[in-house]
């Protein structure tokens, strides 16, 4: 009987140790990361119209500058990073820009053409795309912080208004007041010789 009960803590230990392990390899299993592009300088954008986004033209693939990121998508998940050459992080997700890029952006930008309209791009070098991107926050950060119109009028202060107060008899005592009879339907006033005013 020992034996068979020492011979199922075994059992049950040999199962339960190889779970943790199990658990700790899957957990160190990431998402890879994009391979790096060589950069030999910072790369020259050019901005879309209308939509706000920085693109690189001359790579074959998608690199974009937005919101002071630039974003990329690798085999079929998008990445994104504060540098162009370094620092890329997974993010979850398509990010907000992209339903505003056209799918034919290169083909209108191969044809200086945008929507049917001539479109005379011009290039931004890296540092203007810094300066570019530190005026937009520095604007932003103006708007949140002015005050609307109706924020500025000096508001009223609230006067508690008289509430009215009810009075309650405390408890275990009669209510006072006129006496039942009083308060029953009224009597006929008596004549000073004993009688109703009625009778005669």
């Amino acid at each position: 009987m020992k034996k068979l009960l020492f011979g199922g803590m075994l059992l049950v230990l040999a199962i339960s140790v190889p779970i943790p392990t199990m658990g700790q390899v899957s957990v160190q299993i990431g998402v890879s990361l994009p391979p790096p592009i060589g950069f030999s300088a910072p790369p020259e954008t050019i901005l879309l119209p209308g939509t706000g986004v920085y693109v690189v033209p001359g790579l074959a693939d998608d690199f974009f500058f937005w919101d002071g990121w630039w974003w990329r998508p690798w085999n079929g998940r998008w990445y994104r990073s504060h540098g162009y050459n370094s620092g890329w992080g997974y993010y979850d997700g398509i990010p907000s820009f992209y339903s505003r890029v056209p799918s034919g952006w290169r083909e209108d930008y191969r044809n200086n053409r945008w929507q049917g309209k001539e479109w005379n791009h011009q290039r931004v070098a890296h540092p203007q795309l810094q300066q570019i991107h530190q005026r937009n926050v520095q604007e932003q950060s103006r708007v949140k912080s002015q005050v609307r119109p109706e924020q500025a009028r000096p508001q009223q202060p609230q006067v508690a208004r008289p509430q009215t107060q009810v009075r309650q008899q405390p408890q275990g005592k009669p209510q006072q007041g006129r006496p039942q009879q009083e308060r029953s339907a009224p009597q006929h006033s008596q004549s000073p010789h004993g009688g109703s005013e009625g009778r005669k």
